[in-house]
């Protein structure tokens, strides 16, 4: 298929049945137990300071893993595979003195990476394709919040940085092959807002046109962002980019995230989606949810109508994704409401002028 065809392959599954997303990619690489020189290979033997920990280098130096998990993921059920990208922009990996043509091979490689494997297996299983999600995470740097308490105007990029930023990712992506953009673990409604821009303009440049999934991150018990608005201003600020999908990740475990994102399935007028972490993390940082009570949560969800996509992020495993897979299996996903037309703005709280 080509990537039209897949598109559409996309929107028709998603009609059809709950879709799955991958799960945590920092658990599973963290397995591995890699060393310094894993993350260096040839090509960085010699640069200047650590580059243990950035995991999106992988994609250059150890290809093969992050191979290996969109294999594992895509064997436990995932119609979707995030790239290995999560933090591959230039403003993010300035903490690692990384330039911008590495930036750029990251995302190309990642794209390519998943791309061949999505396709092995929508080879072997073509009633069931698999599809790419190019992952475009947060930033280190936020356009919202001061940098300084004492000043709040203070700020440590502009919206042009970011912008800029964003936009060397998308194009890096889109040339390596993937379906969807994911713009995800938004904690600043404004860095998304500036990816969402840089998405529209490269598409008014003439790039092809794919899917848009936004998936934002309630922070705390607050229900709120980390820039402070709740779930429906959350949408009402992201809605004009008419997105695929839109819904929440990380921070909270499925029981937590529930009602935020039933509110989400309330209010939008596209799929909602969900990839919870594996409950809270305990004293020593560990997720001791179990796969088979991730599941259970996420079953209900399904039941009640709340969700078309499911998925996992922190403490997750192919474990976890292959339990929700099957606890969803056959199950109607949400049906997006006819809501009227009504003026709906934002700014810490929704406003709706009917």
């Amino acid at each position: 298929m080509n990537r039209s065809q897949r598109i559409d392959a996309l929107k028709a599954a998603a009609k059809e049945r709950i879709l799955m997303l991958d799960g945590s990619w920092g658990v599973m690489i963290q397995r591995r137990g890699l060393d310094e020189d894993d993350f260096r290979a040839e090509r960085f033997k010699h640069h200047n300071g650590q580059l243990k920990g950035n995991n999106d280098i992988l994609c250059l130096t150890r290809p093969d893993i992050i191979a290996d998990l969109h294999n594992q993921y895509f064997a436990a059920g995932a119609d979707i595979s995030e790239t290995n990208t999560f933090s591959a922009t230039t403003i993010a990996q300035d903490d690692y003195h990384l330039d911008l043509q590495a930036v750029i091979d990251i995302n190309l490689e990642g794209a390519k990476i998943a791309r061949k494997v999505a396709d092995e297996w929508t080879a072997k299983e073509p009633e069931k394709p698999r599809f790419v999600a190019g992952s475009i995470g947060p930033l280190n740097k936020m356009l919202s919040m001061s940098s300084d308490v004492n000043d709040p105007g203070a700020r440590l990029v502009t919206f042009d940085q970011v912008y800029q930023a964003y936009r060397e990712q998308i194009q890096a992506l889109n040339e390596g092959g993937v379906d969807l953009y994911l713009i995800e673990t938004i904690t600043d409604t404004l860095n998304c807002k500036a990816a969402i821009k840089a998405i529209m303009d490269l598409e008014d440049e003439g790039l092809e046109q794919l899917p848009i999934w936004i998936s934002g991150t309630i922070t705390d018990r607050s229900g709120r962002t980390l820039s402070g608005q709740t779930a429906e201003a959350f949408w009402n600020s992201v809605k004009h980019a008419r997105p695929f999908a839109v819904g929440f990740n990380c921070a909270l475990g499925a029981d937590l995230m529930r009602p935020h994102i039933a509110e989400l399935a309330r209010v939008a007028d596209c799929l909602v989606a969900a990839y919870p972490n594996a409950g809270l993390p305990n004293a020593m940082g560990q997720y001791d949810e179990q796969p088979h009570e991730t599941a259970h949560e996420l079953h209900e969800w399904a039941k009640d109508g709340i969700v078309n996509i499911l998925g996992g992020c922190c403490g997750t495993t192919p474990d976890h994704i292959k339990h929700v897979a099957d606890e969803v299996r056959g199950v109607t996903p949400r049906q997006i409401p006819d809501r009227p037309k009504a003026l709906r703005l934002a700014g810490l709280e929704p406003f709706e002028l009917a």
